[in-house]
């Protein structure tokens, strides 16, 4: 790095030691937040708040045992005085920059989508499995998994059937996930198989910095080969419609290429043709016109703790489900309210690394909350919570968060207050 370049590191990590002792972590050099965490351990004092009508914010810290701990960050927030909005977006956000907007009290990260540390091979659509963005259908289901559907402003949270019908230039198909069982006997009979981004697998390689980079091998990236099918990418428009963009006889599409992947039988594959206007009718029974945003989740408590979790595989690489410690992102409805909650962690500490999911499960036990209808949002890294209180953004979770260096920098940054770059979340209104 030259002179000029080690200055603006230097000023930039003086600044951001400024940001994080002002939050009372005494961090002493940001580049060895790499390699050291337990500056961050740091047990939170019992803050209980009104954000506004309807909103309740607490933080809490949880002993696990042993000296380990936790610090949980929870909003709760009454459906007659909040809107909920699912918000989702190809290119990625900032979760603090949505509390910009009229009339937002919080933002909570979203559910799992694609990562990875190559820049040059990134899917059109991240989101992994469903989602809905402001009124559209832009990606279907390989699988069944729980998802949270928001219709008129209310959320629900119900298991999301890998099923439904689509329209391809006026003619009507069923449509099944690729991974559901008997997917390959229903292309037989008619029905079109679904893949997308969530068909993908990442691998693992060693790294010198960072001690390890995800990736997708572009040749393995692609739609099963064989010989007596069709498959179609299906783009969307900039007018914010979807067409097929690429046909592919006999396989071997690019998982990538678009929001999703059609496969047909060979012989019912006549309307599968370049330009042909693709209309998404129905998932699982449910009117995709009357959706307004949806996405899908990760697994229920009780699945996460019983390991029961074969809808999240190979596309989110090592298994966020291990029985080990992560920071968690957890979400459940009750009659007349929805919670999200934070069980905050950093890895590289001896103490507060987060929560296991078997440790999720026996925390919501003990409250009283079915684990069956509570469910794992996209943990790690991702997990933070921002929101507004007496006119400013406050962030909780990940205060540690480093992003990598890119080729050829050497240095992490701190980016505790931003956090990841998200490709979904939720957001909050005021009504």
């Amino acid at each position: 790095m030259n002179p000029a370049g080690s200055q603006l590191l230097h000023d930039e990590d003086r600044r951001a030691l400024e940001v994080l002792r002002a939050y009372g972590y005494q961090v002493q050099d940001i580049q060895e937040i790499a390699r050291d965490q337990r500056s961050f351990a740091v047990r939170l004092p019992a803050r209980r708040q009104v954000l506004a009508p309807g909103v309740h914010f607490a933080s809490e810290t949880v002993e696990l045992g042993g000296g380990a701990f936790t610090n949980a960050h929870t909003l709760r927030l009454h459906l007659d005085s909040v809107r909920v909005e699912a918000v989702s977006d190809a290119d990625g956000f900032h979760l603090r920059d949505q509390c910009a907007a009229d009339c937002v009290v919080a933002a909570v990260n979203g559910s799992f989508s694609y990562v990875s540390d190559d820049p040059a091979h990134q899917p059109a659509e991240p989101c992994l499995d469903f989602c809905c963005r402001a009124g559209t259908t832009v990606s279907l289901p390989t699988v069944t998994k729980p998802a949270l559907l928001v219709h008129g402003g209310r959320p629900t949270v119900r298991t999301l059937p890998a099923t439904g019908t689509l329209r391809i230039d006026g003619c009507l198909f069923d449509w099944v996930g690729s991974k559901e069982p008997g997917a390959s006997a229903a292309i037989g009979n008619g029905t079109l198989a679904v893949f997308g981004a969530a068909n993908c697998r990442i691998r693992y390689e060693d790294h010198p910095r960072t001690g390890f980079i995800r990736f997708v091998r572009a040749e393995e990236n692609i739609t099963p080969k064989a010989g007596a099918v069709v498959d179609a990418v299906v783009s969307r428009t900039a007018a914010g419609s979807h067409v097929i963009s690429g046909v592919h006889p006999g396989g071997g599409a690019d998982l990538f290429a678009g929001s999703f992947v059609l496969r047909a039988d060979a012989a019912d594959a006549r309307e599968l043709r370049a330009g042909a206007q693709v209309e998404i009718c129905s998932i699982a029974g449910l009117a995709a016109g009357q959706l307004s945003s949806g996405v899908s989740l990760g697994p229920s408590v009780a699945d996460a703790a019983a390991g029961t979790v074969p809808a999240y595989d190979e596309s989110l690489g090592v298994s966020p489900f291990r029985d080990v410690r992560y920071a968690r992102t957890l979400v459940w409805t009750t009659e007349r309210a929805i919670i999200f909650r934070i069980f905050d962690g950093a890895p590289l500490t001896d103490s507060f690394r987060g929560v296991s999911p078997t440790e999720v499960a026996d925390l919501l036990d003990r409250e009283g909350i079915s684990l069956r209808d509570a469910y794992h949002l996209d943990g790690g890294q991702s997990s933070k919570i921002a929101f507004c209180d007496s006119g400013r953004t406050e962030v909780v979770g990940n205060l540690h968060y480093l992003k990598w260096p890119q080729e050829p920098e050497t240095a992490f940054r701190w980016r505790g207050v931003e956090g990841r770059l998200l490709n979904s979340c939720f957001v909050l209104r005021r009504r």
